[in-house]
Order: structure tokens, then sequence, then C-alpha cells
């Protein structure tokens, strides 16, 4: 088993997607026994496959990739968020820092 967090992050997103493993099989996947060694790190998806399932799962890709739970809470509330206000969060944490 790898230490990559994609496995983890993968089950979290399907489980809360309320998507069974062979439900979220993509694109004629032997999809369960896939998703099962995807969640299990015995194997991890290639980008355009993870890619995929993000958008099935309605999340960015760079969900996948987070190493905490707190930046993965950020993750998903900005990615909710409209543009205008990722815009407007971007430019106050900007400010926040140069001032630093």
């Amino acid at each position: 088993m790898n230490n990559s967090p994609i496995c983890k992050r993968l089950k979290e997103a399907r489980q809360v997607a309320k998507l069974s493993q062979k439900k979220l099989g993509i694109d004629g996947f032997s999809a369960s026994a896939r998703m099962n060694h995807y969640e299990k790190g015995r194997h991890t998806p290639d980008f355009a496959t993870l890619q995929r399932m993000a958008s099935v799962l309605k999340l960015p890709t760079a969900y996948f990739y987070a190493e905490s739970d707190e930046l993965v809470e950020m993750i998903r509330c900005f990615h909710r968020l409209r543009k205008m206000n990722r815009s407007a969060i971007l430019k106050e944490l900007a400010k926040y820092y140069s001032k630093q």
C-alpha cells in the first residue's frame, strides 16, 4: 500500500456522493474491482482518470491530492463558491500575506 492521499480521498468522496464503486467506475473499467484497488492504494489512477472521477463527484482534481483534512475542507468550500466570491477571497488573502 502507498502513502498517497488519493485512496483515502477517493473513498471519502465516493461515499459522500452515495455512489457504489461500480457506479463510479468510468469508461468500461472493471468498475468495482478497479475502484477497490484505487481505494486500497494498490493502484493509483492516472491523472486523466482522476479528472473524470472528479467530474462525476463534482470536485476539483486537487481534492484528491490534499494531505490534510483541513485542506480538503478548504478545497471543498472554495470549489463551491461562485467565481466572483473566489476572486474576492483570493484578493483578501493576497492583501493579508503582503502585510506579513
